[in-house]
């Protein structure tokens, strides 16, 4: 299997583009310091995975920067930190504040010139929208949790995304799952019959960190640790061949 074997990339965002527990952890530091507890990144990071599961469960259809508030409501109550609605609500909207990845607007234009690419994401649209000036290429298909109504790791989020490629023309056996998250992607990927590439970005730490364990390991076809690694075993193919 070669990556010139496939004609579009899809990608998960956040945590794979996008740097989101860095974003999440620089706006949840004011709260974790008056909580007046030690609490490590990945501690903070596990909490709000827990919590976030539990919300797109629970309310599916409510776009995430308001299901985020949610979050921050939650862990101030287990923090046991007063905190306010306005407080929360600016949460939600700091996800247009959350970093891309240094490697991941050059990675993207590179494969621009070579693959057609989609975002499958569990975001709002207006959220997405600060996210993408971020990563600096147009991409030629976008489906969030706010168009499908549910989240990763639901089966609809992937059923309504190969629905509408099919109508694009592409067959499963084109599409090449990218994600970092092995619960949210990879998982889900594998029950489609998709192939898998994982951008294992958080390669050097322990544990699944803003992402729920995924319990058993799916099958990935491809494991790479940044987009630019991605990139550059493409350029290391060469030329596809008939």
């Amino acid at each position: 299997m070669r990556l010139s074997d496939f004609k579009i990339l899809t990608f998960d965002c956040y945590g794979t583009l996008i740097d989101w527990e860095t974003g999440m952890a620089t706006a949840l530091q004011p709260l974790v310091a008056r909580a007046g507890r030690a609490l490590s990144r990945d501690q903070m990071l596990e909490a709000h995975a827990r919590h976030e599961s539990a919300q797109q469960v629970t309310t599916p259809g409510r776009r995430y920067r308001e299901l985020l508030a949610i979050v921050y409501k939650r862990l101030a109550e287990e923090w046991g930190v007063p905190a306010s609605w306005d407080e929360c609500l600016a949460y939600g909207r700091s996800i247009r504040d959350w970093p891309a990845f240094p490697d991941s607007a050059d990675a993207l234009a590179y494969l621009a010139r070579h693959f057609k690419m989609a975002i499958l994401s569990n975001i709002d649209n207006e959220s997405f929208a600060f996210s993408n000036t971020r990563l600096g290429v147009t991409f030629d298909a976008i489906y969030t949790a706010e168009d499908i109504g549910s989240y990763k790791p639901s089966p609809r989020n992937f059923e309504y995304m190969l629905d509408k490629l099919a109508g694009r023309g592409f067959a499963r056996a084109d599409i090449l799952h990218t994600a970092e998250s092995l619960f949210h992607d990879h998982q889900p990927a594998n029950g489609f019959g998709l192939a898998s590439c994982w951008i294992h970005r958080r390669h050097a730490a322990r544990g699944f960190g803003a992402t729920m364990n995924p319990g058993t390991m799916p099958r990935i076809d491809f494991r790479f640790t940044s987009m630019a690694e991605l990139a550059e075993a493409h350029r290391r193919e060469g030329p596809a061949t008939a």
